[in-house]
């Protein structure tokens, strides 16, 4: 895994597990990168749930908690696009270990 690289005139380094450092400088660009590092590929419904996950963290302040973020998304995409296990499919090491990463968002107390 990558810890530091150079894109559209950012540099960006990452911690040991993968986490953004300066948060302040995250886009889609570096978002992919990071995707690549957790060996995920973006497709729209991953972009859903990183938009998703940044507007819930703009808005609070916090990360939201994977049963939060899954009424989130029960009530903007409807059941079939809300469940864990959605989101496990997208994202293997599920919301807060990868989507949050993916999304440029604080790495949460106790997570690796």
């Amino acid at each position: 895994m990558e810890r530091a690289f150079d894109i559209n005139g950012k540099h960006v380094e990452l911690s040991e597990a993968g986490w953004m450092e300066d948060l302040s400088i995250w886009d889609e660009d570096i978002a992919l990168r990071i995707a690549a590092n957790e060996n995920v590929v973006m497709g729209d419904e991953h972009w859903d749930i990183v938009r998703e996950a940044r507007a819930y963290f703009e808005e609070y302040g916090v990360v939201a908690e994977p049963r939060t973020f899954s009424k989130i998304m029960k009530k903007k995409y409807g059941v079939d696009r809300s469940s864990q296990k959605y989101i496990y499919e997208l994202f293997p090491y599920g919301l807060i270990k990868s989507a949050n990463k993916i999304a440029g968002l604080p790495r949460p107390k106790g997570c690796s």
